[in-house]
């Protein structure tokens, strides 16, 4: 465990028997009460995540706009201050380097992205750097809790009232403390994302849980799930560097327009594969990896991500697969040698999330 880093929170996970697991070079909480119990708090009521180990990176300086332009994918025209905007990075072929998200806080951006890839985006960025930019490496001063649920809105006003204003990927910018609470999160429930610096980190995240009984501390197993039945993209899984955002199903947030690094690949780079998205009616559980089949038995791809929708009591997955066979509405996952059928649906799996709630 020694190798492993901790969050600011690790000791309170403890105290609450949270059961740890090593995620991304951290010590990270998996579950507290079962993940199906916490997976439908978040779903029903609302729960709170320590996703401290992500990483924050502030850009500033005349040319900010200019260069964040240059190395994301989507369109930073698009956001003015007190918005946020999800996009992502590409390397000069066209594959992603990470998925992230881009705060605007008025004088200064902030850059959300995920832990793994931290010390890579942050070299990738440095060694494009241009004049005029500043870029900073915050992720070990700030830590990051979210609060996701249909509930959590009318507890969190208690504390920071200011969050009433705030639609669906909108931001404050940051208070006196250097807080800021955003509208955004990965579960499909309204919530808020509340980035904190460290030593803010343990009072605030006692505080929330002291506000309600409908807030429960959840981990990264539901965490997974509820994105997964949101079909929400995860680093790794379906996103990768030998991927493209086409690929990906991300072509809602590449606009070649702006030329950024990989776009010039991109209009000529003829998508191999694209990602689509299963249901089945059978009792079958797809994981990550298994094989995708057309009619005929023939190998046309693997599930990225899959399991069993706790809401909708069904096996779904993401599934890249050949270009020309995802048009197709029948699959077959391969599953301890039986072939299971899979339908091709629109996503979300799940549709009942309040993310776009009032």
């Amino acid at each position: 465990m020694s190798d492993y880093k901790k969050t600011i929170l690790f000791d309170e996970h403890e105290v609450l028997g949270a059961k740890m697991v090593p995620f991304a070079g951290f010590m990270m909480p998996l579950q507290y009460d079962g993940i199906l119990k916490e997976h439908n708090y978040v779903r029903n009521s609302s729960g709170i995540f320590d996703v401290s180990h992500m990483g924050e990176f502030f850009i500033y300086g005349k040319n900010a706009k200019k260069f964040i332009q240059m190395v994301t994918t989507n369109d930073v025209e698009n956001i003015v201050p007190g918005k946020a905007q999800y996009s992502a990075f590409c390397n000069p072929e066209g594959g992603i380097i990470d998925d992230l998200i881009i705060y605007h806080l008025g004088d200064q951006y902030m850059l959300v992205v995920n832990a793994a890839n931290i010390e890579k985006n942050y070299s990738w960025l440095q060694k494009n750097l241009i004049e005029g930019v500043t870029l900073e490496n915050k992720s070990e001063k700030y830590s990051l809790l979210a609060l996701q649920g249909p509930k959590s809105s009318e507890s969190l006003l208690k504390i920071f009232p200011k969050i009433s204003t705030l639609s669906y990927y909108e931001t404050l910018l940051p208070d006196e403390n250097q807080v800021i609470i955003a509208r955004t999160g990965y579960s499909g429930e309204k919530g808020y994302e509340i980035y904190a610096p460290n030593d803010l980190a343990r009072e605030i995240w006692r505080r929330i849980l002291d506000l309600s009984d409908h807030i429960h501390p959840v981990g990264l197993g539901c965490r997974d799930s509820l994105r997964l039945e949101m079909g929400y993209c995860l680093y790794g899984n379906e996103l990768d560097e030998k991927t493209s955002p086409i690929e990906s199903g991300l072509g809602w947030i590449t606009k070649l327009s702006t030329n950024f690094i990989g776009s010039e690949k991109l209009i000529d780079r003829k998508p191999k594969k694209n990602l689509v998205s299963l249901i089945s009616e059978e009792k079958a559980i797809p994981r990550s990896g298994y094989e995708v089949f057309d009619k005929q038995k023939n190998h046309i791809g693997f599930v990225t991500s899959g399991g069993m929708s706790p809401m909708l009591k069904k096996g779904i997955a993401l599934a890249s697969v050949k270009k020309e066979n995802s048009v197709k509405d029948e699959f077959y996952i391969k599953i301890r040698d039986k072939y299971f059928l899979f339908n091709k649906t629109k996503l979300p799996f799940y549709k009942e999330g309040t993310y776009l709630d009032d």
